[in-house]
C-alpha cells in the first residue's frame, strides 16, 4: 500500500538521510541521487516500494552518531552502516536488517597465515579478535586453534599487533576486513590479505535503516525489506555493488 503521505516529514515526499561525506562502495562520487552505491540502490528500492517515485525522493545529509542519538529526526529514514544493537534500539527505530555481514579472518604479506586456504591451517597459529565480539566467538567456536585465542581491547589494537607480525591473523566482519585490507592497516604495514570468510559464524553485524523512535513508518519499511528480500532485490544490489561479499572463499 502506498504511505500515507502525511507519514512522511514532508508530505508527497520521502526523505533520506546519509552520511557527509558518503563513501563508495555504499554512494558512488558521494551523490546518493544518482542511486548508484549499495545504499543509495536499496534507497531507492525501498522508496519505490513505499509508493514514491525517485523525483520524489528528498536527501539529507546527517552526522553518524547524531542520528543515532535521541530525538526528533530531519529525514524518514537514514541509512549509513548502522549496525543494529539493543543499547541503540533503545532511543531509535531500527528497521529489520537489509545487510548481513559475516566474519572474515585477515593476514598481512609475510605471515604464516597468508598461504592457509582451510580451518586446519590455522589451528597452530596465533589469532585474534577484539575481546567480547562475534569475531572473537568465532575463532573459538570455529577455528578452535590449538593457541588460546588472544583478545583486545579494539580492532583497532588487534590491527597494530597483526602489522607488526605479534600475531599471525585477526578476525573481524567483512565491511571492516574489506576496509582494512585496502587502505585501513597502519602506514608502512605489510599488504593486507582476506583469507576467507567463517561459515557458520554469528553475523558480524547485522545493518539497518534508522528511525525516529516510534515511526508510523518503520512497520511499512519493514514490509519493503521483506519484498526486496523475497523477491531477490537485496541478493541482486549486493553482487552487483560489493562483490567481493559473494567472491570470497569460505574457509572449511
Amino acid at each position: 500500500t502506498a504511505t500515507e503521505s502525511s507519514e512522511t516529514i514532508t508530505p508527497g515526499k520521502l526523505t533520506i538521510g546519509t552520511g557527509l561525506p558518503a563513501y563508495p562502495p555504499y554512494v558512488i562520487d558521494d551523490t546518493p541521487e544518482n542511486g548508484e552505491g549499495f545504499e543509495a540502490a536499496v534507497a531507492y528500492a525501498v522508496a519505490a516500494e513505499l509508493g514514491f517515485a525517485p523525483e520524489d525522493v528528498e536527501w539529507v545529509r546527517t552526522d553518524f552518531n547524531a542520528t543515532i542519538q535521541p530525538g526528533p529526526k530531519n529525514f524518514d529514514f537514514n541509512l549509513q552502516q548502522f549496525s543494529i544493537t539493543e543499547k541503540r534500539a533503545e532511543v531509535i527505530d531500527f528497521s529489520d536488517p537489509y545487510f548481513v555481514s559475516t566474519q572474515t579472518v585477515i593476514t598481512v604479506a609475510g605471515s604464516k597465515a597468508e598461504k592457509a586456504t582451510s580451518l586446519a591451517d590455522l589451528k597452530d597459529l596465533q589469532i585474534g579478535a577484539a575481546t567480547a565480539t562475534t569475531s572473537f566467538n568465532a575463532i573459538e567456536d570455529l577455528i578452535k586453534p590449538s593457541n588460546p585465542a588472544q583478545a583486545f581491547n579494539t580492532n583497532d589494537e588487534a590491527v597494530q599487533q597483526l602489522s607488526t607480525n605479534q600475531i599471525d591473523a585477526i578476525v573481524v566482519d567483512l565491511p571492516t576486513a574489506l576496509f582494512l585490507t585496502c587502505c585501513g592497516l597502519p602506514e608502512g604495514s605489510p599488504e593486507g590479505k582476506i583469507i576467507g570468510q567463517l561459515e557458520g559464524a554469528e553475523a558480524g553485524g547485522s545493518w539497518g535503516l534508522v528511525l525516529e523512535k516510534g515511526s508510523s513508518l518503520t512497520a511499512k519499511v519493514n514490509a519493503a525489506l521483506k519484498t526486496l528480500r523475497d523477491n531477490g532485490t537485496l541478493a541482486e544490489l549486493e553482487k552487483k555493488w560489493l562483490p567481493e561479499t559473494t567472491t570470497i572463499p569460505f574457509l572449511k
